[in-house]
């Protein structure tokens, strides 16, 4: 397979960007169209990176040259777990701060009712993942986080929910 020119690859990623804003300029329909996959629903966002990344490379043409590495690298710990609405309630330390499972996209940061200050990250695997009742959130919307990162901090309790497509996942299925 050719591999394209960090130029090639720049003109690419500005061609597809300008004939989608024209799209979305001329046609009201684009833009409706747009705005309901980005705002009312949800937007495969890394399927569409590793869409871009299998067909022109990598979208970060410097990445190679960025040595960084976490700070913060540790697995989940908890006391005891039950069912939660639609998820686990996990009991953990006071204070306790939240490493991400598994590496994803921050899709959404926010309030949800029943769950408090809510983090979904959109995994790898596709599978969404939602931490809840987060006292303090270190991540930004569309940060791109690595599993066993600092999401955040909890208190006393953790609600972890699992959604597919919009459908919820038995937490039984995920070991945490």
């Amino acid at each position: 397979m050719h591999i394209l020119s960090t130029i090639e690859r720049t003109l690419i990623s500005i061609l597809i960007s300008l004939l989608l804003l024209i799209g979305i300029k001329k046609d009201s329909r684009w833009k409706e169209w747009v705005y309901e996959k980005v705002y009312s629903e949800h937007l495969p966002f890394l399927e569409i990176g590793k869409w871009y990344q299998n067909l022109f490379g990598t979208t970060f043409p410097f990445s190679k040259y960025i040595d960084t590495k976490p700070v913060f690298q540790e697995t989940l710990t908890y006391q005891s777990k039950e069912p939660y609405l639609d998820g686990v309630k996990l009991k953990v330390e006071d204070t306790y701060p939240v490493p991400v499972l598994e590496t994803g996209l921050v899709i959404f940061v926010g309030e949800k009712e029943g769950y408090g200050n809510v983090v979904i990250v959109e995994q790898l695997d596709g599978l969404d993942c939602w931490y809840g009742n987060l006292t303090q959130v270190d991540v930004k919307l569309y940060d791109y986080i690595e599993a066993g990162t600092l999401l955040g901090i909890s208190k006393q309790y953790l609600y972890l929910v699992y959604k597919e497509e919009g459908e919820i996942i038995p937490y039984e299925k995920y070991p945490f």
